[in-house]
């Protein structure tokens, strides 16, 4: 039987609270969140905060709908 046991951690980028698999950061400073992950690879392909945003949201809505949660 697996124990389901979540590790909260802070994001030193947002100093939100996360208790998904980290990122790690592209300037080797260590874990931060998914969702600053995710606007670091955006960024890196030139996609504005704005768009970025929308797709976080997006992903965080798909998250709730299927019930896997942040």
């Amino acid at each position: 039987m697996k124990d389901n046991i979540f590790r909260i951690s802070v994001c030193p980028r947002c100093g939100q609270t996360y208790t998904s698999p980290p990122a790690t950061a592209r300037d080797g400073s260590g874990p931060i969140c998914p969702d600053c992950g995710t606007r670091e690879a955006l960024e890196s392909i030139g996609v504005d905060a704005a768009e970025q945003e929308k797709i976080i949201d997006t992903i965080h809505r798909c998250q709730r709908e299927s019930g896997l949660g942040r």
